[in-house]
């Protein structure tokens, strides 16, 4: 009897512990899935924060090109007027 007994005890403990971590098991799932599923949002989050990083980069280029065709309007305007201010300022000065 007392064989039978700790027969049937050995294998409640080892029913018990069995379920156990088969649940401990689905939660540790449930988590590791909820984690995926945040790890991609943030993914797809900072994609989104490179992408407008990278829209900016581009405008910046562009308005610098504008602002050096602006640099080189100005040199020859410059050069232009003081060609003019020359022309008129020599033969007064004569």
């Amino acid at each position: 009897m007392g064989k039978v007994l700790k027969i049937s005890i050995f294998l409640a403990f080892f029913s018990i512990t069995f379920f156990s971590c088969s649940d401990v098991s689905k939660k540790v799932d449930e988590k590791m899935e909820q984690l995926l599923k945040k790890t991609e949002s943030l993914d797809s989050l900072l994609n989104q924060e490179v992408d407008k990083v990278l829209t900016l980069d581009s405008l910046i280029d562009k308005e610098h090109q504008k602002v050096i065709k602006l640099d080189s309007l100005i040199q020859k305007s410059s050069t232009k007027l003081d060609s003019v201010v020359n022309k008129v300022t020599k033969p007064l000065s004569k």
